[in-house]
């Protein structure tokens, strides 16, 4: 069964070795079938501590590796230009 993995932007790194990824998904109303942008924050492990704020990520299923991280970084899509 493959990994889960999902695409989205860091909004904090101000953890040891954790990222907070913030990945949003279009879903219809329920009744009127507008798109709205929902998105939801998850959590994930970097070992490296490689990324920064406003980077574009991937992030892959995983075990359990502490109470709310179940998500690893995969790889660093797009990096903010520092100044």
């Amino acid at each position: 069964m493959p990994k889960k993995e999902k695409v989205g932007k860091v909004v904090s790194n101000k953890m040891e070795k954790t990222i907070v990824v913030a990945v949003q998904d279009p879903q219809p109303h329920p009744k009127y079938g507008k798109y709205q942008i929902k998105t939801t924050k998850f959590k994930a492990h970097d070992a490296e501590n490689t990324c920064n704020e406003g980077d574009t990520v991937r992030i892959v299923e995983t075990r359990p590796l502490s109470k709310q991280k179940k998500w690893q970084l995969k790889d660093v899509l797009e990096r903010v230009q520092e100044l």
